[in-house]
């Protein structure tokens, strides 16, 4: 089970909210130290840029705080604020997010734990203030590496909450992401193009595909603008071995015109067995249509992993410690297992967060 917990590591109008509620809610814990007597927490929420408050959370005599609050329909940011010090935290359905943060600068001095998605932005977060530090805050927005890593974040699950996120941050009142600027346009439109695909009914798909069409340069325009147009997001290279000593290149498998699955996962975990069963009956389903799986497993005992492998019925390969953590960092594995799927361009069209999902982002596909 190590691989498991080193995974874990890589990795409007106000909402009515409170402990009584017995409908589905979200849930915010944690504690913040540092408190001084008479010291609020604000709860905010946003509205494509605009903050508005929710509620006030009252923390108990040694600073924890508990929080439940209804979910949106769709994933969302919200912030809590002491003073002018922020912690930013993403809510996608029904998880707990625990925070532990100090005062009373707590958006320089916090954790954030409980989902994937928590932790990546908690990461954004730490990124930004790291640079800043460094170079100044009027810096951030033209660091060069820092922005590289970043779009690599966002490019590994353009549709996720994160990365709009990140393109609706602005560093010392300048946009992190510029849409005046080419490389920053043309990821500012993969995220636009990801929303207006898979989140089309998400009240941030409208802003962000006008964001990009305004900022198009006029020889991109002769389509209209009823039409968006963008870079395609493909694949990083992942190029291992299975089990017979055989290289697989993920870049060969999503330019051969059929449609992929690629699965990060380990066959070590009590959940595996029944994780590969439910992949198989979506390969079964579609494979006589094209359909293939690259299975990234990062288990640690190789002997055990090898006879798991020679069973199944897909492309396996093993990411150990050797190799390294490269690969999970491009693609924003947090924790496993994790799925995306490509379609027939090699074009990655969604991260698949639920098995259950996965027949339903595969047949778009076919």
């Amino acid at each position: 089970m190590k691989s498991i917990y080193r995974i874990a590591l890589l990795g409007m109008a106000a909402i009515a909210a409170s402990c009584s509620n017995n409908g589905p809610q979200w849930h915010l814990n944690g504690s913040i130290e540092g408190l001084a007597e008479g010291d609020n927490i604000i709860l905010e929420g946003n509205n494509q840029g605009y903050w508005y408050v929710i509620d006030t959370i009252h923390p108990s005599k040694d600073g924890s705080i508990k929080y439940a609050g209804e979910p949106h329909g769709y994933p969302d940011i919200f912030r809590i604020r002491v003073g002018e010090s922020s912690v930013y935290f993403p809510i996608d359905s029904l998880e707990t997010v625990t925070v532990t943060a100090t005062a009373p600068d707590i958006a320089a001095n916090h954790t954030l734990s409980g989902s994937p998605q928590a932790v990546n932005l908690a990461k954004v977060d730490s990124m930004l203030t790291a640079s800043a530090a460094r170079n100044g805050v009027k810096a951030v927005v033209t660091d060069d590496n820092l922005k590289r890593e970043l779009g690599k974040m966002i490019l590994a699950d353009p549709a996720g909450v994160v990365s709009y996120y990140v393109i609706s941050k602005s560093v010392g009142n300048m946009p992190l992401f510029n849409p005046t600027t080419s490389v920053d346009h043309r990821i500012i439109g993969a995220v636009a193009n990801s929303y207006a695909q898979l989140r089309p009914n998400d009240p941030r798909t409208k802003y962000l595909t006008k964001l990009y069409l305004n900022n198009r340069r006029p020889s991109e325009k002769a389509d209209g603008g009823r039409q968006l147009n963008i870079q395609e997001i493909r694949a990083f290279e992942i190029n291992l071995f299975d089990h017979k000593g055989k290289q697989h290149s993920l870049l060969e498998l999503t330019a051969s015109g059929k449609p992929v699955i690629l699965n990060f996962t380990a066959y070590a975990a009590d959940w595996s067995p029944a994780f590969n069963v439910e992949l198989n009956k979506v390969y079964e389903k579609y494979h006589a249509n094209g359909l293939e799986i690259y299975q990234v497993s990062v288990d640690e005992d190789e002997y055990a992993w090898k006879r798991t492998a020679k069973n199944l019925p897909w492309i396996t390969v093993l990411n150990n410690v050797a190799n390294g953590s490269k690969t999970l960092s491009q693609y924003n594995v947090g924790a496993i297992p994790t799925t995306f799927v490509f379609n027939r361009d090699g074009q990655l069209v969604e991260r698949v967060l639920d098995i259950a999902d996965l027949d339903k982002a595969v047949a778009k596909c076919m």
